[in-house]
């Protein structure tokens, strides 16, 4: 680690574990102050005792991103703290997969309120304060979802695409403001929720064999692989990077069949 966002004030939402404590502990790594945010009050305290063992001293704010008051209050805090922010990873997400006419409204605004519509709550929660600076990275995590649709995934590539059309529209209106917004598109990445999605099936090796087998590097990606491309569009390295998708999938968006 080379210090790349050495004393820049980094929120991550979705912090506790998988692909947001990986981003946090790499932002730490790279000399960030977190202000971390999750809706799991006990695994979030877990997290930021876990860095707090490696010398990293992160804020925590419990909120669901889905609902507006509670994302305020904890971008406040986090601001009455440190004074700013300089960077904001929307890593927070949730799996919704329905058959569309099965799919009941409560789940579909479960969906959108935290997929998409939390991703806003945080970008304008914070957006004053960057605006006030005139200066900011912003780095949404969105998924191969976004673009290349899995049959029985409904709604969640609805929420996806919203994500990076919120991603390109505003980095086009606060570019002239010197705030940069990108997004980051993971594919299949070993966090939690996939390796027991794996376990659901009856024989877990041969379905991960199967999807290794989609994949033209032949493996999973790894939660430390989206944290390295989370830095590397935080940092001033990308300074003249804006509106862009960095698509994390090991080449399985490009295959056009298998």
């Amino acid at each position: 680690m080379t210090g790349r966002l050495t004393d820049k004030v980094a929120i991550v939402t979705g912090a506790a574990r998988g692909i947001g404590a990986a981003i946090a502990r790499a932002f730490a790594a790279e000399g960030a102050q977190l202000g971390l945010v999750d809706i799991d009050a006990d695994g979030l305290a877990a997290f930021a005792a876990e860095l707090g063992a490696t010398g990293a001293r992160p804020m925590t704010a419990v909120a669901n991103i889905g609902e507006r008051a509670a994302v305020e209050a904890a971008v406040a805090a986090i601001l009455a703290r440190h004074g700013r922010v300089d960077v904001l990873v929307n890593n927070a997400g949730i799996n919704v997969f329905a058959d569309p006419l099965e799919l009941s409204d409560e789940a579909w605004q479960r969906c959108m309120a935290v997929n998409l519509e939390g991703a806003w709550h945080m970008i304008r929660a914070v957006l004053p304060a960057m605006l006030a600076a005139g200066r900011g990275a912003i780095v949404n995590i969105a998924s191969t979802h976004a673009f290349s649709i899995i049959p029985g995934t409904f709604p969640y590539p609805v929420a996806k695409h919203g994500l990076l059309g919120l991603t390109r529209a505003l980095a086009v209106d606060y570019a002239p403001q010197g705030i940069r917004i990108n997004a980051i598109a993971p594919g299949y990445i070993e966090t939690d929720k996939v390796r027991d999605w794996l376990a659901e099936f009856p024989d877990p090796a041969a379905a991960r064999a199967r999807i290794e087998g989609l994949i033209p590097l032949r493996r999973i990606g790894t939660p430390e692989q989206v944290a390295h491309a989370a830095v590397f569009l935080a940092s001033d390295e990308t300074a003249f990077s804006t509106g862009s998708v960095l698509t994390m999938d090991g080449g399985r968006s490009v295959v056009y069949h298998d």
